[in-house]
Protein backbone atom coordinates (compact mmCIF):
# COMPACT_ATOMS: atom_id res chain seq x y z
CA UNK A 1 0.00 0.00 0.00
CA UNK A 2 1.29 3.46 -0.92
CA UNK A 3 0.49 6.48 1.21
CA UNK A 4 1.11 10.03 0.02
CA UNK A 5 2.60 12.19 2.79
CA UNK A 6 0.76 10.25 5.48
CA UNK A 7 -2.95 9.83 6.05
CA UNK A 8 -4.96 12.96 6.88
CA UNK A 9 -7.22 13.43 9.89
CA UNK A 10 -10.75 13.59 8.53
CA UNK A 11 -14.11 14.87 9.78
CA UNK A 12 -16.72 12.11 10.18
CA UNK A 13 -15.80 10.66 6.79
CA UNK A 14 -18.03 8.56 4.54
CA UNK A 15 -16.44 6.41 1.83
CA UNK A 16 -17.93 6.06 -1.66
CA UNK A 17 -16.54 3.26 -3.80
CA UNK A 18 -16.92 1.94 -7.35
CA UNK A 19 -14.94 -0.54 -9.43
CA UNK A 20 -14.47 -1.02 -13.14
CA UNK A 21 -15.46 -4.31 -14.71
CA UNK A 22 -18.28 -6.72 -13.98
CA UNK A 23 -19.92 -4.33 -11.46
CA UNK A 24 -19.91 -1.35 -13.82
CA UNK A 25 -22.37 -1.61 -16.73
CA UNK A 26 -21.82 1.28 -19.18
CA UNK A 27 -19.09 2.56 -16.79
CA UNK A 28 -21.90 4.28 -14.89
CA UNK A 29 -20.71 3.73 -11.31
CA UNK A 30 -17.03 4.58 -11.79
CA UNK A 31 -18.13 7.65 -13.75
CA UNK A 32 -20.09 8.75 -10.68
CA UNK A 33 -17.04 8.55 -8.41
CA UNK A 34 -14.85 10.20 -11.05
CA UNK A 35 -17.39 13.02 -11.27
CA UNK A 36 -17.19 13.52 -7.50
CA UNK A 37 -13.40 13.59 -7.69
CA UNK A 38 -13.61 16.41 -10.24
CA UNK A 39 -16.33 18.61 -8.73
CA UNK A 40 -14.95 18.28 -5.21
CA UNK A 41 -11.29 18.58 -6.25
CA UNK A 42 -10.30 15.40 -4.42
CA UNK A 43 -6.67 14.67 -3.62
CA UNK A 44 -5.09 11.22 -3.64
CA UNK A 45 -3.96 9.94 -0.24
CA UNK A 46 -3.26 6.23 -0.81
CA UNK A 47 -3.30 3.40 -3.36
CA UNK A 48 -3.20 -0.37 -3.07
CA UNK A 49 -0.16 -2.23 -4.35
CA UNK A 50 -1.45 -3.77 -7.62
CA UNK A 51 1.11 -6.59 -7.59
CA UNK A 52 -1.00 -8.67 -5.21
CA UNK A 53 -4.38 -8.29 -6.90
CA UNK A 54 -4.16 -7.87 -10.67
CA UNK A 55 -3.29 -10.05 -13.62
CA UNK A 56 -1.40 -7.56 -15.76
CA UNK A 57 -2.22 -9.52 -18.92
CA UNK A 58 -5.89 -8.77 -18.20
CA UNK A 59 -5.54 -5.27 -16.73
CA UNK A 60 -2.45 -4.00 -18.48
CA UNK A 61 -0.36 -1.05 -17.29
CA UNK A 62 -0.21 1.98 -19.57
CA UNK A 63 2.74 4.10 -20.64
CA UNK A 64 2.75 7.89 -20.62
CA UNK A 65 5.11 9.41 -23.21
CA UNK A 66 6.74 12.82 -23.33
CA UNK A 67 9.10 14.02 -26.04
CA UNK A 68 9.35 10.54 -27.50
CA UNK A 69 10.55 9.08 -24.20
CA UNK A 70 8.74 7.00 -21.60
CA UNK A 71 7.71 9.34 -18.83
CA UNK A 72 6.05 6.83 -16.51
CA UNK A 73 4.23 3.52 -16.31
CA UNK A 74 0.74 3.72 -14.82
CA UNK A 75 -0.23 0.51 -13.05
CA UNK A 76 -3.84 -0.62 -12.62
CA UNK A 77 -4.80 -0.20 -8.99
CA UNK A 78 -7.39 1.08 -6.53
CA UNK A 79 -6.91 4.67 -5.41
CA UNK A 80 -8.17 6.49 -2.33
CA UNK A 81 -9.00 10.16 -2.75
CA UNK A 82 -10.19 12.62 -0.10
CA UNK A 83 -12.61 15.46 -0.74
CA UNK A 84 -13.95 18.22 1.48
CA UNK A 85 -17.27 19.32 -0.06
CA UNK A 86 -18.46 22.84 0.69
CA UNK A 87 -21.45 23.21 2.97
CA UNK A 88 -20.84 20.16 5.14
CA UNK A 89 -18.89 19.32 8.27
CA UNK A 90 -17.76 15.94 6.94
CA UNK A 91 -15.12 14.72 4.52
CA UNK A 92 -15.62 12.09 1.82
CA UNK A 93 -13.23 9.29 0.89
CA UNK A 94 -13.57 8.36 -2.78
CA UNK A 95 -12.42 4.85 -3.69
CA UNK A 96 -12.09 4.04 -7.39
CA UNK A 97 -10.32 1.14 -8.99
CA UNK A 98 -10.56 -2.04 -11.00
CA UNK A 99 -12.18 -5.25 -9.84
CA UNK A 100 -9.23 -7.39 -8.70
CA UNK A 101 -8.21 -10.51 -10.61
CA UNK A 102 -7.29 -12.48 -7.49
CA UNK A 103 -7.12 -12.51 -3.66
CA UNK A 104 -10.46 -10.80 -3.20
CA UNK A 105 -10.62 -11.42 0.55
CA UNK A 106 -7.20 -9.89 1.08
CA UNK A 107 -8.19 -7.02 -1.18
CA UNK A 108 -11.28 -6.33 0.96
CA UNK A 109 -9.20 -6.58 4.13
CA UNK A 110 -6.81 -3.91 2.85
CA UNK A 111 -9.64 -1.64 1.73
CA UNK A 112 -11.31 -1.90 5.13
CA UNK A 113 -7.99 -1.51 6.96
CA UNK A 114 -7.43 1.79 5.19
CA UNK A 115 -11.03 2.86 5.83
CA UNK A 116 -10.46 2.08 9.52
CA UNK A 117 -7.26 4.14 9.54
CA UNK A 118 -9.18 7.06 8.01
CA UNK A 119 -11.96 6.56 10.61
CA UNK A 120 -14.62 6.03 7.94
CA UNK A 121 -18.01 5.49 9.59
CA UNK A 122 -19.96 4.34 6.52
CA UNK A 123 -19.13 2.77 3.16
CA UNK A 124 -21.36 3.51 0.16
CA UNK A 125 -20.87 1.07 -2.73
CA UNK A 126 -21.98 1.96 -6.24
CA UNK A 127 -22.69 -0.52 -9.02
CA UNK A 128 -24.45 -0.70 -12.38
CA UNK A 129 -26.15 -3.72 -13.92
CA UNK A 130 -27.90 -4.49 -17.20
CA UNK A 131 -31.65 -4.69 -16.86
CA UNK A 132 -34.88 -4.92 -18.81
CA UNK A 133 -35.97 -1.29 -18.34
CA UNK A 134 -37.25 1.49 -20.63
CA UNK A 135 -34.76 4.27 -21.28
CA UNK A 136 -37.64 6.79 -21.28
CA UNK A 137 -38.36 6.47 -17.56
CA UNK A 138 -36.25 7.16 -14.48
CA UNK A 139 -33.73 4.33 -14.26
CA UNK A 140 -34.50 2.16 -11.21
CA UNK A 141 -31.97 1.76 -8.44
CA UNK A 142 -31.98 -1.30 -6.22
CA UNK A 143 -29.69 -1.99 -3.32
CA UNK A 144 -29.03 -3.33 0.12
CA UNK A 145 -28.09 -1.87 3.48
CA UNK A 146 -26.41 -3.24 6.56
CA UNK A 147 -29.57 -2.77 8.61
CA UNK A 148 -33.31 -2.67 7.94
CA UNK A 149 -33.74 0.83 9.31
CA UNK A 150 -31.20 2.26 6.86
CA UNK A 151 -32.83 0.40 3.96
CA UNK A 152 -36.23 1.87 4.86
CA UNK A 153 -34.85 5.36 5.37
CA UNK A 154 -33.19 5.28 1.95
CA UNK A 155 -36.27 3.67 0.33
CA UNK A 156 -34.15 0.93 -1.21
CA UNK A 157 -35.74 -1.42 -3.71
CA UNK A 158 -34.45 -4.83 -2.60
CA UNK A 159 -32.71 -6.83 -5.29
CA UNK A 160 -33.94 -10.31 -6.15
CA UNK A 161 -30.78 -11.19 -8.02
CA UNK A 162 -29.41 -14.59 -7.04
CA UNK A 163 -26.18 -15.72 -8.66
CA UNK A 164 -22.51 -14.86 -9.18
CA UNK A 165 -21.37 -11.63 -7.58
CA UNK A 166 -18.59 -9.13 -8.09
CA UNK A 167 -16.25 -7.25 -5.83
CA UNK A 168 -19.03 -4.84 -4.78
CA UNK A 169 -21.05 -7.72 -3.31
CA UNK A 170 -17.99 -9.27 -1.69
CA UNK A 171 -16.87 -5.97 -0.18
CA UNK A 172 -20.32 -5.32 1.25
CA UNK A 173 -20.26 -8.77 2.85
CA UNK A 174 -16.80 -7.99 4.27
CA UNK A 175 -18.17 -4.74 5.71
CA UNK A 176 -20.95 -6.69 7.39
CA UNK A 177 -18.52 -9.13 8.98
CA UNK A 178 -16.33 -6.23 10.12
CA UNK A 179 -19.41 -4.48 11.57
CA UNK A 180 -18.93 -1.50 9.25
CA UNK A 181 -22.11 0.31 8.21
CA UNK A 182 -22.51 -0.24 4.47
CA UNK A 183 -25.08 0.47 1.79
CA UNK A 184 -25.02 -0.33 -1.92
CA UNK A 185 -26.84 1.28 -4.83
CA UNK A 186 -27.19 -0.48 -8.18
CA UNK A 187 -28.52 1.49 -11.13
CA UNK A 188 -30.34 -0.49 -13.82
CA UNK A 189 -28.92 0.27 -17.27
CA UNK A 190 -31.03 -0.61 -20.35
CA UNK A 191 -29.30 -3.66 -21.82
CA UNK A 192 -30.11 -2.56 -25.39
CA UNK A 193 -28.32 0.78 -24.86
CA UNK A 194 -25.37 -0.25 -22.73
CA UNK A 195 -22.44 1.30 -24.57
CA UNK A 196 -20.58 3.69 -22.27
CA UNK A 197 -21.02 6.34 -21.22
CA UNK A 198 -24.54 6.35 -19.79
CA UNK A 199 -24.87 9.78 -18.12
CA UNK A 200 -28.51 9.12 -17.17
CA UNK A 201 -27.41 6.15 -15.04
CA UNK A 202 -24.52 8.10 -13.52
CA UNK A 203 -26.89 10.95 -12.67
CA UNK A 204 -29.28 8.54 -10.95
CA UNK A 205 -26.48 7.20 -8.75
CA UNK A 206 -25.32 10.70 -7.83
CA UNK A 207 -28.83 11.58 -6.66
CA UNK A 208 -28.66 8.62 -4.26
CA UNK A 209 -25.28 9.86 -3.05
CA UNK A 210 -27.00 13.14 -2.26
CA UNK A 211 -29.57 11.22 -0.21
CA UNK A 212 -26.87 9.50 1.84
CA UNK A 213 -24.76 12.60 2.43
CA UNK A 214 -27.74 14.96 2.78
CA UNK A 215 -25.73 17.31 0.61
CA UNK A 216 -26.28 18.73 -2.91
CA UNK A 217 -23.79 17.36 -5.43
CA UNK A 218 -22.76 19.74 -8.24
CA UNK A 219 -23.95 18.00 -11.40
CA UNK A 220 -22.10 20.20 -13.93
CA UNK A 221 -23.27 19.20 -17.44
CA UNK A 222 -24.57 15.75 -16.51
CA UNK A 223 -28.26 16.63 -16.88
CA UNK A 224 -27.65 18.00 -20.38
CA UNK A 225 -25.54 14.96 -21.28
CA UNK A 226 -28.27 12.64 -19.99
CA UNK A 227 -30.84 14.41 -22.16
CA UNK A 228 -28.58 14.04 -25.20
CA UNK A 229 -28.07 10.34 -24.42
CA UNK A 230 -31.82 9.81 -24.19
CA UNK A 231 -32.33 11.68 -27.49
CA UNK A 232 -29.78 9.42 -29.22
CA UNK A 233 -31.48 6.27 -27.95
CA UNK A 234 -34.88 7.70 -28.98
CA UNK A 235 -33.59 8.32 -32.50
CA UNK A 236 -32.33 4.75 -32.70
CA UNK A 237 -35.67 3.41 -31.47
CA UNK A 238 -37.56 5.55 -34.01
CA UNK A 239 -35.39 4.18 -36.82
CA UNK A 240 -35.69 0.58 -35.65
CA UNK A 241 -39.29 -0.62 -35.50
CA UNK A 242 -38.44 -3.76 -33.53
CA UNK A 243 -36.53 -1.81 -30.90
CA UNK A 244 -39.28 0.80 -30.72
CA UNK A 245 -41.90 -1.87 -30.09
CA UNK A 246 -39.66 -3.52 -27.49
CA UNK A 247 -39.29 -0.23 -25.60
CA UNK A 248 -43.07 0.31 -25.68
CA UNK A 249 -43.53 -3.16 -24.16
CA UNK A 250 -41.11 -2.23 -21.39
CA UNK A 251 -42.93 1.06 -20.74
CA UNK A 252 -46.17 -0.84 -20.23
CA UNK A 253 -44.51 -2.94 -17.53
CA UNK A 254 -43.53 0.05 -15.38
CA UNK A 255 -45.09 -0.31 -11.95
CA UNK A 256 -45.55 -4.07 -12.11
CA UNK A 257 -43.23 -6.92 -11.21
CA UNK A 258 -41.68 -6.81 -14.67
CA UNK A 259 -39.60 -3.78 -13.72
CA UNK A 260 -37.70 -5.74 -11.08
CA UNK A 261 -34.03 -6.54 -11.78
CA UNK A 262 -33.55 -9.69 -13.79
CA UNK A 263 -31.17 -12.55 -13.27
CA UNK A 264 -28.38 -13.10 -15.79
CA UNK A 265 -30.30 -15.95 -17.44
CA UNK A 266 -33.43 -13.79 -17.74
CA UNK A 267 -31.48 -10.92 -19.28
CA UNK A 268 -29.94 -13.35 -21.78
CA UNK A 269 -33.38 -14.75 -22.69
CA UNK A 270 -34.90 -11.30 -23.17
CA UNK A 271 -31.93 -10.10 -25.20
CA UNK A 272 -31.99 -13.21 -27.38
CA UNK A 273 -35.70 -12.63 -28.09
CA UNK A 274 -34.91 -9.08 -29.17
CA UNK A 275 -32.02 -10.18 -31.37
CA UNK A 276 -34.06 -12.98 -32.94
CA UNK A 277 -36.68 -10.43 -33.95
CA UNK A 278 -33.87 -8.47 -35.58
CA UNK A 279 -32.40 -11.57 -37.19
CA UNK A 280 -29.18 -11.32 -35.20
CA UNK A 281 -27.48 -13.45 -32.58
CA UNK A 282 -26.64 -12.87 -28.95
CA UNK A 283 -22.96 -12.20 -28.40
CA UNK A 284 -20.97 -12.06 -25.20
CA UNK A 285 -22.89 -8.94 -24.11
CA UNK A 286 -26.10 -10.86 -23.46
CA UNK A 287 -25.25 -12.03 -19.96
CA UNK A 288 -22.24 -9.86 -19.24
CA UNK A 289 -23.47 -8.32 -16.00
Amino acid sequence: MTEFDGLPILRSPVAIAAFEGWNDAADASTAAVEHLEDVWQAREVAALDPEDFYDFQVSRPTIAMAGGETRSVQWPTTKFMVASPEGTDRDVVLIRGIEPSMRWRTFCEQVLELCHSLEVNRVVLLGALLADVPYTRPLPISGTASDKEAAERLALIPTRYDGPTGIVGVLQDACSHAEVDAVSFWVHVPHYANNPPCPKATLALLHRVEDVLDLPVPMADLAEEAAKWEARVRTTAEQDAELGEYVRELEERVGDAGIQPLTGDEIAQEFEKYLRRRGGSAGPTAGSW
